[in-house]
C-alpha cells in the first residue's frame, strides 16, 4: 500500500531522514521502533506532507505523493494522528471530529455514530472543549478525528505517549479492532511489549536510516534489540 524509496528529509542542513525505505503492506499492521531523535516523527510528517522531503518517493496505492500538500495526501486516503495528540483545544469534542471530515461532501452522521461507538466517553463529553479532556481522552478524540476522514492508511505518532496503563491497554485494543475492520496501520511507538501484540512487520530506525526489518519473531530473536525495547537478552 505505501512504499517509501530512499527518502531524504533535512531541517536546514541537519538530515533527519538519510535515505530511508520501506513498505507498508495492505491490510497491515507495521510497526516503526527507533529511539527519541531518531526521525520517525519527521517520516510520518514527510508521508503526511506536512514536511516537504529533499530526494526519494513515497507511493501510495501506486499514486506519487512526495511532496504533496497535507489536503491532497488526507483526500487520498491516509490520516495521520500525531504526536501529542494535537486536538484543536478550543473547539468542541465534536467541532474537532467535524473538522477531521472538512473535505467530505457527503453526510458524515454514519462516521460520528461509529466514532461515538468505539469511544463512549467522546459521545458524553461532546460539548466540552478538546483542551479540558484527559490525556487519554485526547488520544481517544485524535483517532476519532483522524477515522472522520475515512481513512484507508492511518498513520499513528507515538499513540500511548504518556499515557496510564489501562488507558495504553484501550488504545491497543482499538488499534486492533481497526486492523480487523479492514484499516492498515503504520504505527511509530516505543512500547514495544504492546506493539508486539497486534503489529504483523517491524522496523527499527536508528540515526535516520532503518537498521532492521522483520516480524514479531525475529523481532524478540534480535538480542539488542530485546535489550534495548524488551528489557531482557537469551
Amino acid at each position: 500500500m505505501l512504499t517509501v524509496r530512499d527518502l531524504v528529509t533535512a531541517y536546514g542542513k541537519i538530515e533527519a531522514l538519510k535515505g530511508v525505505s520501506l513498505d507498508v503492506a495492505a491490510g497491515s499492521i507495521t510497526c516503526l521502533l527507533g529511539p527519541n531523535g531518531a526521525g520517525k516523527t519527521t517520516l510520518m510528517l514527510s508521508i503526511a506532507g506536512v514536511l516537504k522531503p529533499r530526494k526519494g518517493s513515497i507511493r501510495f496505492l501506486d499514486d506519487e505523493i512526495t511532496g504533496r500538500p497535507p489536503d491532497s495526501i488526507v483526500r487520498r486516503g491516509i490520516a495521520l494522528v500525531p504526536e501529542n495528540r494535537l486536538v484543536f483545544a478550543s473547539m468542541t469534542v465534536l467541532e474537532n471530529l467535524h473538522a477531521g471530515a472538512y473535505q467530505r461532501k457527503d453526510s458524515i452522521d454514519e462516521d460520528l455514530d461509529k466514532v461515538f461507538s468505539r469511544f463512549p466517553r467522546l459521545k458524553e463529553r461532546s460539548s466540552q472543549q478538546a483542551g479540558t479532556l484527559s490525556g487519554g481522552e485526547q488520544q481517544m478524540l485524535a483517532v476519532g478525528r483522524a477515522l472522520m476522514s475515512r481513512p484507508r492508511l492511518l498513520l499513528m505518532d507515538e499513540p500511548s505517549l504518556g499515557l496510564a496503563p489501562l488507558v495504553v491497554a484501550e488504545i491497543f485494543r482499538t488499534i486492533a479492532e481497526l486492523h480487523r475492520d479492514g484499516t492498515t496501520v503504520f504505527l511509530v511507538e516505543q512500547n514495544a511489549h504492546m506493539a508486539l501484540q497486534v503489529a504483523q512487520h517491524f522496523f527499527l530506525m536508528e540515526q535516520g536510516r532503518i537498521s532492521f526489518s522483520g516480524n514479531p519473531g525475529s523481532l524478540a530473536e534480535d538480542e539488542i534489540i530485546r535489550r534495548a525495547y524488551l528489557g531482557s537478552a537469551r
